[in-house]
């Protein structure tokens, strides 16, 4: 199996020392390589679902503040401000750097909504998704409960990292 140039296969992952696994999966969550450093001792893992689950599984346990700083991470979408690199890819997938100024202004004033009530950013796995997609979900989500969001941030988090992982070592 040829492996793309910025591929790195499993086995490449389960030999790295400690700095090289978490800059090279540091930023598989969102700024919050503390989720790398917490699987590196769980190595080797047999695949990439495994290392993605173990990957959620310590964001899940982490102390509340943890969970809380790592949703607070996340951008707001379509937000004119610095994203991270695969962020911004992930959104420009999506067609959010193409809003219509009236588009731009709704999702703007639900973002700003969102973030009001729940205090972390609206996430959505935005991969395969429409911006109309994407529109209809905040504007649901928006009435939800805090517990709901925060269980609904965690399961879009999930989804987003296990893209990139797939991404960087494919669907092992």
């Amino acid at each position: 199996m040829n492996i793309p140039a910025d591929r790195l296969t499993l086995e490449q992952i389960n030999s790295m020392a400690k700095t090289d696994f978490v800059e090279h999966l540091g930023g598989i969550f969102e700024h919050s390589p503390w989720v790398a450093e917490g699987v590196y001792s769980r190595r080797p893992f047999d695949s990439v679902q495994e290392l993605h689950a173990a990957m959620m599984e310590t964001a899940r346990h982490a102390e509340p503040g943890q969970v809380l700083a790592l949703l607070r991470a996340h951008p707001d979408l379509a937000t004119r401000l610095a994203v991270s690199p695969l962020s911004a890819a992930e959104q420009r997938g999506a067609g959010l750097d193409r809003l219509t100024p009236e588009e731009f202004v709704q999702l703007t004033g639900l973002n700003a909504a969102y973030t009001a009530k729940f205090r972390f950013p609206f996430i959505f796995a935005v991969r395969g998704k429409t911006k109309e997609e994407i529109l209809s979900a905040i504007g649901e989500r928006v009435g939800r409960s805090l517990e709901e969001e925060q269980k609904q941030a965690l399961l879009e988090i999930g989804a987003i990292t296990r893209f990139r992982l797939e991404d960087l070592l494919g669907a092992e």
